[in-house]
């Protein structure tokens, strides 16, 4: 955990994440949609926007956090199997996501589920002693009553990683196919220790019984490619929600 926090300082120093803030280079976009991240419909107008929309303002469990500290230990046992298969990346105005085919599966203690998609956000939502990474990737999952469970991988500067192989479309609605054989495992990191609490969707209708699963071993991108994500994307993060007496436990 102290090395995590000693990524997240040097990336400070050097300019590439802000304390409390986003980077020069995720400026809000000036697109409005039923909601979004500028002034008139960002997080903090969200429950004003419609009734289905109450518990962003409403909620006690809301995502994203701080996460600062030591923390108890969590005895769940983290495993992902994520196979090969048919993927494409869309732009969704708000997000790039990445649609992947069934059969990916996640295991956290007794509990199984199954990998929808996953999508960015630039900022980091969740937060480390106040300090931003430059991307957040959110891997969302759901098991078969319906709950959901997030992946949070936090993505920053370095050597090209497998985040570099990915199109960005740059336009709402566009979409790119990634083939029949891409594996989402290539985005993670080879150690799965993990920060876990319980949370909400970062976006509307911010619903709660969510998951969290923050892994603390980090991946690296370009400098151009996370130019390129921000620039497509805005500033499209949430800001960091009070914990509200949660208890944040990490791995072994």
């Amino acid at each position: 955990m102290a090395r995590f926090f000693m990524i997240a300082a040097a990336l400070l120093t050097a300019g590439l994440i802000g304390a409390g803030k986003a980077p020069a280079w995720a400026e809000d976009r000036q697109e409005h949609a039923e909601w979004g991240y500028g002034a008139g419909d960002g997080p903090s107008r969200w429950a004003d926007i419609s009734p289905e929309f109450a518990t962003c303002a409403s909620g006690e469990e809301q995502s994203p956090i701080d996460i600062a500290g030591e923390h108890p230990i969590s005895s769940s046992v983290l495993k992902i199997d994520y196979a090969r298969g048919q993927a494409s990346i869309v732009n969704l105005g708000h997000t790039v996501q990445v649609k992947v085919a069934p059969g990916n599966m996640l295991t956290f203690g007794d509990a199984k589920y199954e990998l929808l998609q996953f999508h960015f956000h630039t900022p980091s939502e969740n937060t480390f002693h106040g300090m931003h990474f430059p991307l957040e990737a959110h891997f969302v999952h759901r098991d078969e009553e319906g709950n959901l469970a997030v992946v949070a991988l936090m993505v920053r500067p370095g050597g090209a990683g497998a985040l570099d192989l990915l199109p960005v479309p740059a336009k709402a609605g566009d979409e790119e196919a990634l083939g029949k054989d891409f594996s989402p495992a290539s985005m993670l990191p080879p150690e799965l220790a993990y920060l876990t609490f319980a949370g909400s969707l970062t976006t509307p209708p911010c619903s709660e019984g969510v998951r969290w699963i923050v892994l603390k071993e980090t991946v690296t991108a370009s400098i151009e490619t996370l130019s390129r994500l921000s620039e497509v994307l805005g500033r499209n993060n949430r800001p960091v929600n009070p914990l509200n007496g949660r208890e944040v436990r990490e791995s072994h």
